[in-house]
C-alpha cells in the first residue's frame, strides 16, 4: 500500500498530492524499493547463451545494477519454469555438480550499458562477434523476460555455506543487497558497492559521504539498500562531504560500546540465560562466516531466554542482543571527500586504529557536482578549474596511509583484475584496525563510452598508472614486507591509455603544445611511481637485519 500511495506518486511526480497522513510519522522510508521503478530506460537488454557460457559470472560481478544474476539449483524446479525460461547443467562447479544453472537478467531495470557484453570472454569459435551473453532489443524481450525475472527470484539460493567465495564466479552466487541504483549507464563505483554488500551486507553499517553514492544510494523516495529473506540488510546514512569519516568513526565506537555492555550483561545474568549459552556467545570466534551464523542462532535463544522479564538489565540486554554478532562499519564516498574537503577527518579517523573499513572510489574529479578537478585528478587531465591540463601529480593517498604501519590499504581496479579486488576486500574486512581501499572508479566525466569502464581500468594498470597492491601490516609479524605489488610490469605507455579519454584528449585539441608537454611530464611521474613501489614491494622485512 505505501509503495502504491506514497512512493508510486512521488514517482509519478504527483508527489504534492499526498496527504500529510499518508506520510511515514517518524520519517522513515522502507528499504529494497527500487525494484518498484522499473525504468525500461534500455532500448537493449543482455540476452544470456547458455551453449556458450564458462560460468565465469564476469559479466554478474561487472553489472553496475545488479540486474544480471546467477544461480544453481534443483533441476526438478524447472517443472514450473515458463517456456522461454533458460538453464544449463553445472559444469565448473565442483560442489554443485547435478544442479542447473541459469543466467539471468532484470529486463525493466537494465539500462543498456553493455559493459557486460564487454567483460564477457567465451566466444563461439564460428563467430567471434556472438558471446555467452549479448545485447538485442528490449522491447520484444520484455514480456517474456519479466515472467523468466519473476520465476528466477523464487528460486532459493545457494547456500553460503557450500560457497568458496574467495572464487570470483562462487562469490557471486550470493545475493547483492544493493540493486537498481539510479547510477549512471555503466558506472564505475556500484560493482564495488554491490561486491561490498555481498560479502558482509547483512551486518553492515555504512556511513556514506555526500556525492554520487550518496545520491544513487539514498534517491528520494526509494532506496536501493535492500536485505535478504532473513530481514537482513545493511543499515546506511548520508552524512557531509566534511565529517563523513567522523560520522563512521561514531557508528563504531557507538557499537563497540553497546558490544562492550551487552557482554558485560550476559556476564552478569547468566543464571537467566543458561551458564553454557553464556559462556558460548562470550567465547564465540566469529572470524569466519559460520561462526557468525552460530553466534545469531545463539543471539535468538538468548532472547527466547529473556522474553517476559521485567528485570531493568534483561530488558537492556534484550534491545542489545544484536550488537553480540560481529558488525561490519564501512565508510563510503568519492575523491572529494577523501582527498579534499573530508581528507583531514578521515586522516584522522585512520591514525583513530579503529576497525573500521573505508572504500574510496575514486573518480579522480568532482563527479556529481560536475567534474571539478580534486587533489585526485591526474596530471595532464583538464577538468573544471583545470581546463588547460592539471600541473600538479595526483596525491598519493595510499602512500599517506601506509606510513601509520597499521592501517591495511589497497588499490584496486576491478576491471584490470575482479579476483584481486574480491581478495581484498575480504582482506580488509578481517583485519581488526583501519583498512582503506582505493578503487579505480571510471566515470563518464572521463569522457568514453562507458562500456569500455573496464577495458580502460585494465589499460590503467597495464600502464603503471594505477599499481595494484595491498598493505597488509600482519605480514610484518611474520619479518615479511607489509607491502605487496600486485600489478604485473609495465606493458604500455601511459599515453596510450589516457588518449582514450577525452578528459586528456580534448587539450590535444586545444592546447597542443601544451598537451605533449604535460603529456611527457605526467608519463614521468608514472614511471617514477611505478619504480618507487617496486623498489618498496622488493625491500626486506626482516627487523633482524
Amino acid at each position: 500500500e505505501f509503495v502504491r500511495d506514497v512512493l508510486g506518486t512521488i514517482i509519478a511526480r504527483d508527489g504534492d498530492s499526498i496527504p500529510v497522513s499518508k506520510m511515514p510519522v517518524d520519517g522513515t522510508f522502507p528499504m529494497g524499493t527500487t525494484q518498484y521503478e522499473k525504468r525500461n530506460i534500455g532500448l537493449e537488454i543482455p540476452v544470456w547463451e547458455p551453449d556458450l557460457c564458462i560460468e565465469c559470472a564476469k559479466c554478474v560481478i561487472a553489472c553496475p545494477h545488479a540486474v544480471i544474476r546467477q544461480k544453481a539449483y534443483d533441476p526438478a524446479l524447472l517443472d514450473d519454469a515458463p517456456e522461454t525460461f533458460k538453464h544449463k547443467d553445472v559444469k565448473t562447479f565442483k560442489e554443485l555438480k547435478g544442479k542447473a544453472y541459469t543466467i539471468q537478467v532484470a529486463p525493466e531495470d537494465c539500462t543498456g550499458c553493455n559493459l557486460c557484453v564487454e567483460v564477457c570472454p567465451a566466444k563461439d569459435k564460428t563467430n567471434p562477434e556472438r558471446k555467452a551473453i549479448n545485447m538485442s532489443l528490449q522491447a520484444p524481450l520484455r514480456t517474456q523476460e519479466v515472467e523468466n525475472w519473476e520465476f528466477f527470484l523464487d528460486i532459493p539460493d545457494v547456500d553460503r555455506d557450500v560457497l568458496n567465495v574467495n572464487k570470483v564466479k562462487e562469490s557471486q552466487f550470493l545475493l547483492p543487497l544493493f540493486e537498481f541504483s539510479g547510477a549512471c549507464a555503466g558506472c564505475g563505483e556500484t560493482p564495488y558497492i554491490k561486491l561490498m554488500t555481498q560479502l558482509f551486507g547483512d551486518r553492515t553499517v555504512i556511513a556514506n559521504a555526500t556525492g554520487c553514492s550518496s545520491i544513487y544510494g539514498g534517491n528520494m523516495p526509494t532506496t536501493p539498500y535492500t536485505f535478504n529473506k532473513s530481514g537482513r540488510g545493511p543499515a546506511w546514512s548520508n552524512s557531509l562531504f566534511e565529517d563523513n569519516a567522523e560520522f563512521g568513526l561514531g557508528m563504531r565506537l557507538t557499537i563497540d560500546k553497546q558490544t562492550e555492555y551487552a557482554r558485560e550483561l550476559v556476564a552478569l545474568l547468566k543464571n537467566e540465560i543458561g551458564n553454557e549459552l553464556a559462556e558460548e556467545i562470550l567465547a564465540a570466534d566469529m572470524s569466519e562466516e559460520t561462526g557468525i551464523n552460530e553466534q545469531r542462532d545463539r543471539v535468538e535463544k538468548l532472547r527466547k531466554a529473556l522474553e517476559g522479564n521485567d528485570d531493568t538489565k534483561a530488558k537492556d540486554l534484550y534491545g542489545l542482543a544484536d550488537k553480540l554478532v560481529k558488525k561490519s562499519v564501512w565508510i563510503l564516498g568519492g575523491d572529494g571527500w577523501a582527498y579534499d574537503i573530508g581528507y583531514g577527518g578521515l586522516d584522522h579517523v585512520i591514525a583513530s586504529g579503529k576497525n573500521v573499513n573505508i572504500l574510496v572510489m575514486d573518480t579522480e574529479v568532482y563527479s556529481n557536482t560536475g567534474g571539478q578537478a580534486s587533489k585526485a585528478t591526474p596530471m595532464a587531465a583538464s577538468a573544471k578549474f583545470a581546463s588547460i591540463g592539471k600541473e600538479s601529480p595526483k596525491k598519493d593517498l595510499g602512500l599517506m596511509a601506509m606510513s601509520y604501519g597499521n592501517v591495511y590499504v589497497a588499490k584496486v581496479a576491478m576491471g584490470a583484475n575482479d579476483a584481486h579486488t574480491l581478495k581484498t576486500f575480504i582482506e580488509a574486512e578481517a583485519f581488526d584496525g583501519p583498512s582503506l581501499i582505493i578503487a579505480y572508479s571510471h566515470c563518464i566525466a572521463h569522457g568514453y563510452d562507458m562500456a569500455d569502464g573496464f577495458k580502460q581500468q585494465k589499460l590503467a594498470v597495464d600502464s603503471g598508472f594505477w599499481p595494484l597492491y595491498r598493505y597488509d601490516p600482519r605480514r610484518a609479524d611474520e619479518h615479511k614486507n607489509p607491502l605487496q605489488l600486485d600489478s604485473k610490469k609495465k606493458k604500455v605507455e601511459f599515453s596510450e591509455y589516457a588518449y582514450n579519454e577525452n578528459r586528456y584528449k580534448s587539450l590535444l585539441k586545444s592546447h597542443p603544445a601544451r598537451a605533449e608537454e604535460l603529456m611527457a611530464e605526467a608519463t614521468d611521474e608514472v614511471n617514477k611511481r611505478w619504480n618507487y613501489y617496486k623498489q618498496l614491494a622488493a625491500m626486506s622485512f626482516d627487523s633482524e637485519e
